[in-house]
């Protein structure tokens, strides 16, 4: 009767999972790797070998680590089991009437030995190839000008910050665009108080005379405001509404409407309120200003809150359907400072381009987690050649040579080429970062509210503007290191700005030259490189008033119920 019960007691009892070491309980998570790394390689073989050259598009580029990660994990696995079974045949002792003699059976021992060292050694391979080695940089180094610094202020960066621009619950809770969730009001206020604060003057108007002014003296031009009938083009970011890559057909309205709705694209508020500074303040006529981004379709959404207020304004964008402008190559020639490029087709620049007489670059406070470490306003300009950045095997590639691909610092950076150009960086009167609602591309598909100070637990609320591309790029850095832990940590994330700062004589001895074919003209130096003291102050060397470094100047509401603006500029 005891050992009956005991059996039923044993029967009863819940087997142990061997692999998860769980009772009877699947460890799904444990399968993760191999499910993915099989569709990931299904994926990659059903589109490559049709066409081999779709291997360059970014989505196999993404692929492919994880298709050829699963495969050296399946052969080490493979080798693994192999070679354990063999082993266990080796240490298996004799069979009665064997035989062997005792050299014989040691010499199976030791290769039972071996064989165990290769099944260990297999794993050890397949788990150091399949583990990504991310390179991080070192913690900047504050207060360490390098460059010289752009600017009626020399490397003067303005930070406005009202949370009242700002009220969203987040994803699920209408659109972060939506003028319930962004205040026009605010943003207009925003964008006015950062001219003003940029240029030192108290009114809009002067303070747009005295941009324009200082432009075209320092470009040759003489001590001349803007004159009616130039023409303004605003190079927008919208990558979230990608048209160059999307299979989509558009033969209706609706069809334009958007489809990654809470995207962190260029807020349709902060395009909205430099128009009106353009228009109302700086005495542009609406028709002589562009607006888009070259690679994408300009969804309805946001078309349709800007084009309601300046009607006259042009709409550019890739398709140039349902009133958009649609983006053109000109035959100015554009060619990228390095060797890899030398046999590949020409470059050329968009006609809205070309035929600006000033642009505005108006990018996205955003980190970037496949190759850049960071987009802002030099990688802005990603979307400024009206061709696909990495599928088009004819053209150079310009993701080759970003953080992901080439770590560490003293590198070849396409970012220069396209900050230097005669038609882009050279014509750029003025740099802004819509921080309104920050995020990290193309990792996820909304913005992330921001824990460091101030925002603590808000969204960013925030617009950067400067006259200096490597000052603002550089400020944008510390903001985005300072919250995130990942994208913006990787080693050689600042060397472009680096390279932009010393493009006379940079640290990779590239000799930048977007605008010919040949070395002719080096670029000069861009602008001013510079990290802050510490995360709490925020404070540059402009600050202390201690060397030709950056100037922060923040303005700020420091709470949304607050009853006076609070102004900053140390």
């Amino acid at each position: 009767m005891l050992l009956r019960r005991k059996k039923q007691s044993r029967s009863v009892r819940p087997k142990t999972n061997k692999c998860t070491g769980h009772n009877g309980k699947r460890h799904w998570s444990a399968w993760m790797f191999p499910i993915g790394g099989l569709l990931a390689l299904i994926w990659f073989l059903i589109r490559v070998i049709p066409k081999p050259s779709r291997a360059t598009y970014p989505c196999q580029r993404a692929a492919f680590p994880l298709a050829s990660g699963f495969v050296i994990w399946l052969v080490g696995a493979v080798g693994s089991i192999a070679a354990i079974r063999k082993a266990k045949r080796c240490f298996a002792p004799a069979t009665l009437g064997s035989d062997q003699n005792p050299p014989l059976a040691g010499s199976r021992y030791v290769l039972g030995v071996m064989l165990v060292a290769v099944s260990v050694g297999s794993i050890w391979l397949a788990q150091s190839i399949t583990t990504e080695k991310v390179v991080l940089a070192d913690e900047p180094i504050a207060n360490a000008p390098i460059g010289i610094a752009k600017g009626i202020h020399p490397g003067r960066v303005v930070w406005v910050h009202n949370p009242d621009a700002t009220d969203w619950d987040g994803p699920g809770n209408g659109y972060w665009w939506e003028s319930s969730h962004t205040n026009q009001t605010v943003v207009d206020r925003m964008m006015g108080r950062a001219i003003r604060a940029l240029s030192g003057e108290v009114a809009s108007t002067a303070a747009w005379d005295k941009l324009f002014r200082h432009f075209n003296k320092t470009h040759g031009k003489g001590n001349v405001g803007y004159k009616s009938g130039q023409k303004i083009f605003i190079k927008i970011n919208y990558v979230g509404c990608i048209a160059v890559w999307s299979r989509r057909p558009v033969t209706k309205l609706e069809d334009y409407n958007l489809r990654s709705l809470d995207y962190m694209n260029t807020s349709p508020q902060m395009i909205i309120a430099l128009l009106r500074q353009l228009v109302d303040e700086a005495g542009v006529n609406e028709a002589d200003i562009t607006v888009g981004d070259t690679l994408c379709y300009f969804p309805n959404e946001y078309y349709n809150m800007c084009h309601e207020q300046f009607p006259n304004v042009r709409y550019l964008d890739y398709l140039g359907k349902f009133g958009r402008t649609r983006a053109k190559l000109s035959s100015v020639a554009f060619y990228w400072s390095t060797p890899d490029a030398a046999d590949k087709a020409t470059d050329y620049v968009p006609v809205s381009y070309v035929e600006a007489d000033y642009l505005i670059n108006m990018a996205n406070l955003k980190s970037h987690n496949d190759v850049a470490g960071i987009t802002l306003c030099a990688k802005n300009h990603y979307g400024s050649l009206v061709r696909k950045p990495a599928r088009q095997k004819d053209y150079y590639d310009m993701h080759k040579d970003l953080p992901y691909t080439t770590p560490g610092m003293g590198h070849y950076r396409p970012l220069v080429d396209l900050m230097g150009h005669k038609h882009l960086g050279g014509k750029t009167l003025l740099y802004l970062i819509d921080g309104l609602y920050a995020g990290k591309h193309a990792k996820e598909k909304a913005p992330r509210k921001w824990n460091s100070s101030p925002f603590n637990g808000d969204w960013s609320s925030s617009l950067f503007v400067s006259q200096d591309p490597v000052a603002i790029d550089s400020v944008g850095f510390d903001f985005l290191w300072t919250e995130w832990d990942d994208a913006p940590h990787r080693s050689g994330t600042t060397d472009y700005l680096v390279e932009a700062a010393l493009a006379n004589n940079p640290p990779s001895g590239t000799f930048y030259d977007p605008d010919h074919k040949g070395n002719a003209a080096r670029l000069p130096s861009l602008g001013v490189c510079e990290h802050w003291n510490n995360p709490t102050d925020k404070q540059y060397s402009g600050n202390f008033k201690t060397g030709k470094g950056i100037e922060l100047i923040k303005l700020s509401r420091a709470v949304s119920h607050a009853a006076a603006t609070v102004y900053s500029s140390n």
